[in-house]
């Protein structure tokens, strides 16, 4: 194998691919980048058993082959080059790589090219283009309230489900708080299974460093979620989940109860008070405890420890659920992932399941569960 090839040209795949590699352990085929050399492109390839990532970038290849190198340490060096043409090249005889830049030169040991294993193709058939950017919003306003627990089954997952005219319902929950964010794709909609599609939280992480703000296809197989760029350049597949998801609309359906109560309030006045009370908790003291009115709310808070807080606020309240207890940092979280000026927190109970809306949010709702008041001013945490 020999080529040359601009760093700016691979440096970003480069990257992406050793993102997902092991460190340390799995097998050296596991640890590896793979490069491929063919038809005037560099195939770059790694995976970690579970997520696969191909690129492909213009080289100008003299002779095509395949070989596997530490994946971390070739990633690394690449990374600190300076721009320009690098040259790579097999020593068939003593079987390294040999890396050279100018009067730099590297070697590397490969790895075995009969280790590698072939990734899986990206369906061509029935692809949907689906918006980059919409769909890193779609993860940053549901991915904080999926459970970090694997042993969760499926509320350790993101779900993606067809609902009814063209709509996809997008959901994650943990047994404290849910997130449900709601959009309209006619063709997303057509192509998801009717069980839907779930997707482990531990692998988003790496969807979020790969997406990027243009246009993607994706695509569903039996067993795996396949994304591409629309160019072809870059592809990365991962597996889907094959777990029973709750059924969320329950808990939604909990919001349009006649009786429930309803305040709205200032996001950002809320938070700044709620940033302010939350100094005075601890980990045995962690909930921030509201009182209403028709026009205020007074949020309090007390610690063994640290003292207390008292804040008063401006709302509009009508309802019964005069006196509410919510885990301070939760609740912050929640509103931190809102952008409307003003949210309307709706309850459905003192120990019920409580929504959190914005005008600005369309088809967007947060649900957070109350902490139960055992006394004046200590609190144990309810789950859904």
């Amino acid at each position: 194998m020999k080529l040359s090839v601009n760093k700016e040209d691979i440096i970003d795949g480069v990257q992406k691919a050793g993102s997902i590699i092991p460190a340390k352990s799995g097998q050296a085929y596991l640890r590896s980048l793979w490069l491929k050399a063919e038809d005037g492109g560099l195939h770059i390839m790694a995976t970690n058993a579970d997520i696969e990532f191909t690129g492909r970038y213009p080289a100008e290849v003299v002779n095509s082959g395949l070989v596997g190198v530490q994946g971390r340490a070739f990633a690394d060096l690449v990374r600190q080059l300076p721009p320009g043409k690098i040259e790579i090249s097999l020593d068939d005889a003593t079987g390294s790589l040999f890396l050279k830049q100018g009067r730099r030169v590297y070697k590397l040991p490969v790895s075995n090219a009969d280790w590698f294993q072939p990734f899986q193709p990206f369906p061509e058939e029935n692809s949907v283009v689906w918006s980059g950017d919409f769909l890193q919003e779609l993860l940053y306003k549901v991915d904080f309230c999926i459970s970090e627990d694997l042993n969760d089954d499926g509320l350790s997952c993101l779900y993606l489900k067809s609902v009814e005219n063209g709509r996809v319902d997008a959901c994650g929950l943990d047994g404290h708080h849910m997130a449900h964010f709601s959009f309209v794709h006619d063709e997303l909609a057509a192509r998801l299974p009717e069980q839907g599609v779930l997707v482990q939280k531990k692998y988003l992480q790496d969807v979020k460093k790969w997406l990027g703000p243009d246009d993607i296809e994706l695509n569903i197989t039996d067993k795996r979620l396949c994304l591409r760029t629309v160019d072809g350049r870059e592809s990365f597949t991962l597996p889907r989940a094959m777990y029973d998801y709750p059924d969320y609309s329950v808990f939604l359906a909990k919001l349009s109860q006649q009786d429930a109560s309803v305040a709205v309030m200032d996001r950002k006045e809320s938070m700044d008070a709620l940033g302010r009370i939350q100094i005075f908790l601890s980990d045995n003291d962690p909930a921030v405890h509201m009182d209403f009115t028709e026009t205020e709310v007074q949020m309090a808070a007390q610690g063994q420890d640290t003292g207390s807080a008292r804040e008063n606020m401006e709302v509009s309240f009508k309802g019964d659920v005069r006196r509410i207890a919510f885990h301070t940092r939760h609740l912050l979280n929640v509103l931190g992932h809102f952008v409307s000026v003003s949210v309307e927190l709706t309850m459905t109970g003192q120990e019920g399941p409580c929504g959190v809306r914005g005008k600005e949010d369309q088809d967007y709702v947060v649900l957070i569960m109350p902490m139960k008041i055992v006394e004046e001013a200590y609190y144990s945490e309810e789950e859904v």
